[in-house]
């Protein structure tokens, strides 16, 4: 058996999106960077509520409590970023 590769690539340093507040931007983009598959199926859950349906998928959703709430329990599966109002 080899060395498991996810050793020392653990933490808040790594894969963990920032979140930013709702006076900060009225909309937000989310994509997928990580694969669901091995998480719990509450995680699955969430993503599909997201509207990210496989790996690389983008949605963009408006910046609310609700919806922060959900990017906290998935935040080391996606990246999150502000939508520039036009």
């Amino acid at each position: 058996m080899g060395r498991n590769p996810v050793v020392g690539r653990q933490g808040p340093a790594y894969h963990a999106a920032v979140i930013p507040a709702e006076g900060t931007a009225k909309r937000i983009r989310v994509k997928q960077i990580r694969s669901g598959i091995g998480h719990s199926a509450s995680m699955r859950q969430t993503l599909k509520a997201l509207g990210l349906k496989n790996h690389q998928s983008v949605a963009e959703l408006p910046n609310n409590a609700g919806v922060r709430g959900m990017l906290v329990k998935v935040r080391h599966l996606v990246e999150v970023t502000p939508v520039k109002e036009k």
